[in-house]
């Protein structure tokens, strides 16, 4: 049939599943579990097909390749490598007093800018990537007071108008997101709003988490997500050393947990306990 290049493929045909499931085509039976109905709007589309846009799951080794070389390019940036070591200690402590997941208070990439502009107050820290207001507030103070007198005590030359960030304004669409998932929108329903993909959505979603803004979307995870699969992804992220999807995949096991249920839940998980 029309899905003969895709047989044998048993992963895409799950991710096929989901994101039917997801449209609209297809709905759980909620009286006989693992069974699943076609829906009126997919015997509609089965009688008048038309082009739908599916997102393929992540490569993760060119995932994790992307990642390494990233690393190497903030390297080449030139961060002040004594203070980024210094940052990443003040971390793990900060998160053992707080029994917390170091990543949970400030990634890699957060730290290196930090290392890079010197912020040393609260304010200034919220300008540094990946750092809202919230997490500011919440984990900020020792770090702008560790890299305050780590420039005193070596005499460095900040230059106050110096930050390295991406200049694209998201603002809008941030805000438009959080309004949206608040009247506890479809997810499907705000990426086709906004003219852009599941997974850009989610990537926006995970900004905004990783910004220190709490999201509560519990009402769409309940659905696409079985109660005990979340138990054990969020278990799973509250003693793990990285939040990396690609780690977590293979930590859990990619025939028993599809990325967009790690990703959902790891929002869940860093709203709950990072925000």
């Amino acid at each position: 049939g029309q899905g003969k290049a895709l047989s044998g493929d048993l992963q895409v045909w799950l991710s096929v599943l989901r994101q039917c499931l997801l449209n609209g085509l297809l709905e759980k039976d909620i009286d006989a579990i693992g069974m699943i109905h076609i829906t009126e709007k997919g015997i509609d589309f089965i009688e008048n097909p038309h082009r739908m846009t599916l997102t393929k799951d992540h490569d993760f080794e060119a995932e994790k390749q992307e990642e390494e070389d990233g690393e190497k390019t903030q390297q080449a940036a030139g961060h002040d490598e004594a203070l980024f070591t210094l940052l990443k200690e003040l971390r793990k402590q900060v998160a053992k007093q707080k029994n917390l997941p170091p990543y949970v208070l400030f990634q890699d990439p957060s730290l290196k800018e930090m290392a890079t502009t010197y912020p040393q107050s609260l304010h200034e820290l919220t300008h540094i990537s990946g750092v809202g207001q919230g997490k500011a507030q919440k984990f900020g103070a020792p770090f702008a007071a560790a890299i305050k007198k780590y420039v005193e005590d070596n005499e460095i030359e900040t230059a106050a108008d110096v930050i390295i960030k991406s200049t694209i304004n998201r603002s809008k669409l941030k805000i438009y997101i959080i309004q949206q998932i608040d009247k506890k929108m479809d997810l499907v329903g705000i990426a086709r709003s906004q003219g852009i993909t599941m997974a850009d959505l989610m990537e926006e979603i995970e900004h905004i988490c990783y910004s220190g803004t709490r999201l509560n979307l519990d009402y769409y995870i309940q659905d696409v997500v079985d109660e005990d699969k979340q138990d054990e992804i969020f278990d799973y992220f509250m003693t793990a050393t990285t939040d990396n999807i690609a780690v977590a995949m293979n930590e859990l096991g990619p025939d028993d947990f599809s990325e967009e249920e790690v990703r959902l839940v790891r929002i869940k998980f860093l709203s709950e306990v990072a925000n």
